[in-house]
């Protein structure tokens, strides 16, 4: 129950619980609608234009609102004139209707009319224009300089802000939101091919859409920042000669810039703020908003699969851009609020296990099946060819806890589409007990942070031993060795989207975020990042050298290691943020690539051993196993496919994994590879022995001799800023040869031990 104060807090108006009446709106005449509603059908949901009875074109319309007494679709026209059309047919909580002659590039929305009740979690306001779950398309923007009060389906300025979520706000929100569009699905993808690259092959390159072409000298201005723009082949070319062979974007779905943004003059430029699930974001289209930016996504993703390269999209299912009980009200919220979200005991106040506001509510099945049909979209009608999913232990409760038999997990394990395409969980959340890294069921791949965690210590040299990285380096066995799940479940990297770029990694130690203008709150302080021993960019050429060869040894570290490797863009040729650890809404020359960085000698050095480590990774199947190692000897003279040895050359012990140490060196044999190749044949390889050594000062290192190798053959140094061609120094077993301080050093086995290759 309210208290009296909060009833009459309530505006005059439409009682709660009042049907529409037919020709009046929120206290206004509104004419007689001059289209005609038939009853359509209520699948698929969302607009599709098709041919109706009698071969009459049109439109269906189908949005579910379970809890609603009435729904209007919207039509406006080029002059942003609204008609209002009553949907009548209820069938299973569908309301629909079929609309004669509308054709594609209609902007439309709804307005949903139900109880004013947020005490029990009903927020049905009709003064609100809401956004279709399922627009393919979305036309025009929020306010440029925040959000206007009239798209908050509350008072937002009431004076008491404790109440002020109750208090209904009866203002007209359509002026002031973003509409619909109806776009024509005609794309049967006969002529597209995609690369579908084995797991265990694939190397992720993380970029922007916006962030990645808005700089590039080479792309026409007009296409800088678009779909368009990466499809370009200067954009491809880059991506192609780098050897990456998926692109993970981040978020594309339709999103919305949050009022505190706005207000500083900022924009939200990572996009985790979905508002549209079927729809690419507007604003990263270069042809047009009234549905042309869907062709565009399309074209796009047909030239990155023309160059070998698939498309995965970062989604955001866990929550959406309408944040908690005090934020706007621009889809879900309106539609049945209460159906869409998890709600607490207090039905005024959201479950929040995302840090943004609200969560989803996936148990309930209409929202399942909003994101399982807007996933079955992504891949069947728009190309993409994976996903990698935001927070998604939220996705993975079921009512309260996180659960691998959740309905979430077993609906993606059974459907025929979903199953097959590339599927990466980031698998934690904010809420208790989110953290759930190596829990998730076979077909799913992890970001592993322990990777990414033990890697910055061990190059930082604040590792006690060398126990977690001989895990890291071998595919994290002890995370992922369980129920068929193979080396590949493990996405291992060492810096993402969110946190330092990888040269501020090596420049800073303390975040510097003040131009998000939070004070420098934001973002975390856990970055176990290592300076170098000056803070921020500095003139002293030492200090630049230590920095470029530690990007060296972190590259070369995530590239040598099992799993599978993802890089973020620009990191192979030293973009940096200036120390921002958190740039989530630095839509300008802070996230923006510069590609004037390779014309740098050292920054095109780096490029250079990235793109050389890749095609080293491509051609060498030891290097990217199907299968975890079993340390065990597969042949009577004790070769074991891998081993671990000390600076002295010998097999690490039991006390060597316990004592202190900043060496390790790993030991591939290529000559016991399990599986065979697709015609059946042994998967044979070169073997190779990797030394990382963390130390400041050199270290002399002893080469395994027999049964290990005759010889080694020196093919990546990262002490040099330049690297010697192959084939590089020979080094007989059994020397010791000396290892600079701070360095990586990959031999390759010579001799006795070498396979033939020429027959394999």
């Amino acid at each position: 129950m309210s208290s009296a104060a909060e009833q009459e807090a309530v505006p005059e108006g439409r009682t709660a619980g009042e049907r529409h009446p037919a020709a009046v709106v929120n206290g206004r005449a509104r004419a007689t609608p001059a289209l005609p509603v038939w009853p359509g059908a209520p699948t698929p949901l969302g607009a599709r234009f098709r041919t109706g009875p009698d071969g009459v074109a049109g439109t269906n319309f189908a949005v579910w609102a379970g809890g609603a007494e009435g729904v209007e679709l919207c039509l406006f026209d080029e002059r942003g004139a609204e008609t209002r059309l009553v949907l009548t047919e209820l069938t299973h909580e569908i309301w629909h209707g079929f609309v004669p002659g509308v054709r594609p590039g209609q902007r439309y929305g709804y307005r949903v009319h139900g109880r004013w009740d947020p005490w029990t979690g009903g927020r049905w306001n009709p003064a609100k224009l809401l956004l279709d779950p399922y627009a393919r398309a979305v036309d025009g923007d929020y306010a440029p300089h925040g959000l206007a009060p009239q798209v908050y389906g509350h008072v937002r300025d009431w004076p008491d802000q404790n109440v002020a979520d109750t208090v209904r706000d009866d203002r007209d929100s359509a002026p002031y939101v973003p509409k619909g569009v109806v776009v024509h699905d005609d794309d049967d993808w006969a002529d597209d091919r995609r690369p579908k690259t084995p797991w265990a092959d694939s190397v992720i390159y993380e970029l922007h859409v916006r962030g990645f072409t808005r700089r590039h000298p080479a792309i026409p201005p007009e296409l800088r920042g678009t779909y368009a723009g990466l499809a370009h082949p200067a954009a491809i070319e880059h991506l192609v000669k780098l050897g990456v062979t998926a692109v993970e974007l981040l978020p594309v779905h339709q999103f919305a810039h949050e009022d505190h943004l706005l207000r500083r003059g900022l924009r939200n430029f990572w996009g985790y703020n979905s508002i549209g699930y079927f729809a690419p974001h507007a604003a990263y289209a270069a042809s047009g908003t009234a549905g042309q930016q869907v062709g565009e996504f399309k074209r796009m993703v047909r030239a990155l699969h023309a160059a070998g390269i698939e498309v995965v999209l970062d989604v955001v299912y866990n929550h959406t851009a309408e944040s908690s009980e005090y934020g706007p009200t621009l889809s879900l919220k309106g539609i049945d609020n209460r159906g869409y979200y998890r709600l607490q005991h207090d039905a005024r106040r959201y479950a929040d296990y995302t840090g943004c506001g609200n969560t989803l509510h996936v148990v309930q099945p209409h929202v399942l099946r909003l994101i399982t049909d807007s996933l079955r979209y992504w891949v069947t009608e728009m190309g993409v060819d994976g996903f990698r999913f935001d927070l998604a232990a939220a996705l993975a409760r079921s009512m309260h806890d996180v659960d691998m038999l959740s309905p979430f997990l077993a609906v993606i394990a059974q459907d025929p589409v979903l199953r097959r395409v590339k599927l990466i969980a980031e698998p934690w959340d904010v809420g208790s007990g989110g953290y759930q890294v190596g829990a998730f069921p076979p077909l799913w791949t992890e970001w592993n942070d322990r990777y990414r965690d033990t890697v910055r210590d061990f190059w930082r040299h604040a590792l006690p031993d060398v126990r977690e990285m001989g895990y890291r380096l071998s595919g994290s066995s002890d995370v992922y060795a369980w129920g068929g799940r193979r080396p590949y479940a493990s996405v291992n990297f060492v810096t993402a989207h969110d946190g330092f770029t990888l040269r501020d990694l090596v420049s800073y130690e303390r975040k510097h975020n003040e131009a998000n203008g939070e004070g420098n709150r934001d973002g975390t302080h856990d970055n176990r990042a290592w300076n170098c021993g000056v803070e921020g960019e500095t003139d002293d050429a030492e200090v630049r050298a230590l920095r470029r060869r530690q990007l060296r040894n972190l590259l070369t570290t995530l590239l040598l290691s099992t799993g599978v490797p993802m890089l973020v863009a620009g990191d192979e040729m030293g973009r940096t943020q200036g120390g921002n650890n958190n740039a989530y809404c630095q839509d300008n020359e802070i996230s923006w690539l510069d590609w004037s960085l390779p014309s740098d000698a050292g920054w095109r050095a780096l490029l250079d051993l990235t793109s050389r480590l890749i095609a080293l990774r491509h051609r060498h199947p030891v290097l990217r196993r199907r299968a975890f190692f079993s340390g065990r000897a597969h042949s009577a003279d004790g070769l074991r496919d891998l081993a671990w040895f000390t600076a002295r050359g010998t097999e690490m012990t039991e006390g060597d994994w316990y004592a202190p140490a900043a060496t390790l060196g790993m030991y591939l044999s290529g000559r016991d590879i399990p599986g065979r190749d697709a015609r059946g044949a042994p998967i044979v390889d070169d073997s190779f022995l990797a030394v990382l050594h963390a130390g400041e000062e050199p270290v002399r290192f002893a080469l395994p001799g027999p049964p290990w190798a005759d010889g080694y053959e020196l093919v990546v140094d990262t002490s040099r800023e330049e690297q010697a061609e192959a084939p590089g120094a020979v080094h007989p077993a059994g020397t010791e040869i000396a290892v600079p301080g701070r360095s990586v050093l990959l031999l390759r086995v010579t001799g006795a031990d070498a396979p033939d290759l020429t027959t394999s």
